[in-house]
C-alpha cells in the first residue's frame, strides 16, 4: 500500500465509514480524508456519482483514478494479505461469513436504526419502521452473543476484518436505541476490541 495515493470520501460519524479509519490506523495506512455529508446532498452530484453510480460512501479513491466502494470490499482490499483477512483459506471464508453477515442481518437494521434516530431526529413517519428493525437487530445480536460467548473474537480467536465490520454499528447501538445490557458476552468484545494495538475510536458530533 506504501506505494499508492490514498483517498476516503466519508463521513467521520457513519459506521461504515468509520470502519475504514480504523482498519487504517491499525494498519498504519496513510490517507486523507474528504469529508461529506449526505443530507445535503454531497454524493448525489455529478462529480461524485462519476466516481460511485451508486452514491454512496465510503468510497476509496486510488491513486486519483480508481474508485472502491463498499466498506467491506474496501476494508478486504485495504487489509491485503495480513492477518486480519484471515489466517488461512478456512479463516478468510469465515471471515467473509461474518462480514455477509454484518451487511446483510445486523447494519440492515441496528444501522439503519441509527441513520433515522441519529441523522433524521427520529420522525414519527418512520415510527413503524423502527419497530420492524428492533427484532431483526436483536436477531443479529443474539446471533453475536452465541458467538462471543464461547469466542473471544469472531474468527479462531484472533481479531480480524470481522470484528472491524461488527464493531462500528454494534458499539453505537444504543443510538439506534438497541441496549445491550442482556449482551454481556457483546460489550466484553467491544472492551477488547477498544484494547486492540492502533485502534482509533469514532469521531463525536
Amino acid at each position: 500500500m506504501t506505494d499508492q495515493k490514498i483517498l476516503v470520501y466519508g463521513d467521520s460519524i457513519s459506521g461504515n465509514c468509520y470502519k475504514i479509519q480504523l482498519l487504517c490506523s491499525q494498519l498504519d495506512i496513510q490517507y486523507d480524508w474528504k469529508e461529506v455529508d449526505i443530507l445535503n446532498g454531497d454524493t448525489r452530484t455529478d462529480e461524485f456519482l462519476a466516481m460511485n453510480a451508486n452514491g454512496k460512501i465510503p468510497l476509496l479513491v486510488i491513486n486519483g483514478d480508481r474508485y472502491l466502494a463498499e466498506s467491506n470490499a474496501i476494508l478486504c482490499y485495504l487489509a491485503g494479505d495480513s492477518d486480519l483477512a484471515g489466517k488461512n483459506g478456512f479463516a478468510r471464508a469465515e471471515v467473509l461469513q461474518w462480514m455477509f453477515f454484518e451487511q446483510y442481518s445486523h447494519e440492515p437494521n441496528i444501522a439503519t436504526s441509527r441513520f433515522i434516530m441519529k441523522y433524521l431526529g427520529s420522525p414519527p413517519d418512520r415510527q413503524p419502521a423502527l419497530e420492524e428493525k428492533r427484532v431483526g437487530g436483536y436477531k443479529a445480536l443474539d446471533v453475536m452473543e452465541a458467538r462471543l460467548s464461547k469466542n473471544n473474537f469472531f474468527v479462531d480467536g484472533n481479531y480480524s476484518l470481522a470484528d472491524i465490520a461488527l464493531y462500528a454499528y454494534t458499539h453505537t447501538a444504543d443510538e439506534g436505541g438497541f441496549d445491550l445490557a442482556a449482551y454481556p458476552a457483546v460489550r466484553a468484545w467491544l472492551s477488547r476490541v477498544e484494547g486492540t494495538p492502533g485502534y482509533h475510536p469514532m469521531r463525536q458530533k
